[in-house]
């Protein structure tokens, strides 16, 4: 477990923008069970996660289509919530940071860290706009 002094500013970088943050696996099936799409970010401390996948992530929100709901869960903090919500993501394997979607309940598009690490915010928020144009 990660300090709440350390995980707070980064949780609120999603939180402040729309999120809703899950914190039990009963919150996280019932998240995943709402009509239409939603976007879920697995939280992460790592330094990709601050210079990419979170600003990328919000940076996706801005203009044009965007998903039904957002919610978000934390690796290394909330890890029932996480690990719930892997099994949602399957066949991939667990990753953090990573971007899910889902559309009335399945999985439609999953980013995984490789797929986030060296690439900036821009582009992550790039590819997103592309998803949420195929899927929202």
């Amino acid at each position: 477990m990660y300090p709440e002094e350390l995980t707070a500013p980064m949780i609120e970088d999603l939180t402040s923008v729309g999120f809703t943050e899950l914190k039990t696996p009963a919150q996280v099936d019932a998240a995943f069970k709402q009509p239409g799409t939603t976007l879920c970010v697995v939280n992460s401390v790592c330094g990709c996660a601050a210079g990419a996948c979170r600003p990328g992530v919000r940076a996706s929100l801005k203009g044009g289509k965007r998903p039904d709901h957002m919610v978000t869960v934390f690796a290394g903090v909330d890890t029932e919530a996480v690990m719930q919500a892997r099994q949602h993501f399957l066949p991939y394997p667990p990753s953090s940071p990573s971007i899910a979607l889902l559309k009335d309940g399945k999985l439609v598009h999953f980013v995984e860290r490789h797929h986030i690490e060296g690439r900036s915010a821009e582009m992550i928020a790039a590819h997103l706009k592309e998803v949420y144009a195929e899927f929202c």
